[in-house]
């Protein structure tokens, strides 16, 4: 038996973040189809309109997906979903359609939902299939990987294996796969793992005053999206859950100029900033304005960087994260992130060295060195034909060189009276479209005295 219904509605200008349509699911449904449509009414230069994003729970507040705008419709049933919904029994009791009005129009949106209710026994159940918790690594090494990611199960137009293939032409180690606000995407990977890439679960928690990618998830996890900045105490309560659980919470994009997109929650309890986000713009630029400022006040947020690719056309891998691990499991790498072993390559072309000596000691990215005397820092930087070498403290750059297309060094000595860090960028002498030149690698800073 099918049942069908309609639902009309409307929402008003400066509603709240999540509207919630209630649907009554009777017992011995089988599979529940949602399509909706809403209204996009002309509205002049500087006016926004129309964004109208959608998802569901079921009773009790049960998480069964998400999928934003990007799609118009999706079904869940005992054997599947649409990509970014949960497959699962279709419980009986009050479902929730939950719309979430992501720009209105002066005019308001008015929305139609049209429910249809298939009834019948369930077929054969979902298996999950999650991707390997480790896979064969190097041992000690630096590992190359990409943190923030999106495929058909969120916004993104990569299907999963082409996700993977892409990752692996790129030439990393580990990807973290962060959809927006749902969890699906962690039941399926295990179908397209390779013994070469480390596939790790996440979710971009995708509020609207600020994005922040939850890594290293156990499979399946779900980290509830619907807090805001002005109630610090959800994201702590949040933060807490995915530390909890093993994973570390990244401020992602900072100061990007989309609707919600842009960090309000301050820096205080997030683990990792993304510094770098996709080729590099006037945004990353202000980001790492606003984290070398952070430094140099004495707050260090280790920086991350990461394509957030969305589009075939958007490069995995640019840029990516070089991180210290003692192996490739989620474990391992997390560590070597919050330690702050970790730098940002453009591409697995660019090769960096960076390290700080005295006497017989000799300490690397993200480590310390204590001694009053004097300090040489070194960086050998290949693959990055053309570009800059910068070395900085908290007072500005202070020593630089060149890379050649067989590489280049600098090599600058100093105090831990004069310096208290220093950190490394390589740029290109190469302007994008908002900024004066490119940004080729970064590094945390070592750290003295």
């Amino acid at each position: 038996m099918v049942t069908s219904e309609r639902i009309t509605g409307w929402i008003e200008p400066g509603a709240d973040d999540w509207v919630y349509v209630p649907i009554d699911v009777p017992p011995g449904a089988r599979e529940i189809e949602v399509a909706y449509t809403y209204d996009r009414p002309a509205v002049p230069p500087g006016v926004r309109g129309n964004s109208l994003d959608i998802g569901i729970f079921g009773p009790d507040d049960e998480f069964r997906g998400w999928s934003g705008g990007a799609r118009d419709r999706f079904a869940i049933n005992a054997s599947e979903a649409t990509p970014g919904y949960l497959p699962g029994p279709v419980w009986p009791g009050r479902w929730q359609v939950v719309l979430g009005p992501y720009t209105v129009s002066p005019q308001g949106i008015s929305y139609e939902l049209d429910i249809t209710i298939h009834s019948g026994p369930d077929g054969e159940s979902f298996r999950p299939r999650p991707a390997p918790a480790r896979i064969p690594g190097r041992g000690h090494a630096w590992y190359r990987g990409d943190g923030h990611l999106h495929t058909i199960h969120s916004d993104g137009q990569r299907t999963l294996p082409e996700l993977v293939a892409d990752a692996r032409q790129a030439g990393l180690d580990f990807v973290v796969s962060t959809e927006h606000n749902t969890s699906s995407a962690h039941l399926r990977w295990g179908h397209h793992a390779t013994d070469d890439l480390l596939i790790l679960n996440g979710e971009e928690v995708t509020t609207r005053t600020g994005h922040w990618p939850a890594w290293h998830l156990p499979a399946g996890k779900w980290i509830d999206w619907r807090h805001r900045a002005d109630n610090p105490d959800d994201l702590r309560r949040f933060v807490d859950e995915v530390r909890g659980a093993g994973g570390l919470v990244v401020a992602a994009h900072p100061f990007s100029p989309c609707v919600g997109c842009s960090w309000e929650f301050g820096m205080e309890r997030v683990d990792l900033v993304e510094v770098w986000n996709g080729p590099w713009t006037l945004d990353d630029e202000a980001t790492v304005i606003a984290w070398d400022s952070l430094l140099r006040a004495g707050r260090w947020v280790p920086a991350v960087g990461n394509s957030d690719s969305h589009s075939r056309a958007d490069r995995v891998g640019l840029p990516h994260n070089v991180v210290w691990s003692r192996g490739l499991s989620g474990d391992q790498l997390m560590a070597g992130f919050a330690q702050g072993r970790n730098w940002i390559a453009e591409s697995a072309e660019v090769r960096l060295d960076f390290t700080a000596t005295t006497g017989i000691r000799t300490v690397g990215i993200g480590q310390r060195l204590e001694t009053d005397d004097p300090v040489t820092f070194e960086v050998r930087v290949e693959g990055a034909p053309d570009t800059h070498i910068r070395m900085l403290d908290q007072t500005g750059p202070q020593w630089g060189g060149y890379v050649h297309k067989d590489g280049g060094t600098a090599s600058w000595t100093t105090r831990s009276r004069y310096s208290r860090w220093v950190r490394v960028e390589v740029r290109r002498n190469e302007p994008t479209q908002t900024t004066v030149d490119t940004m080729v690698a970064l590094t945390n800073p070592i750290f003295l005295g």
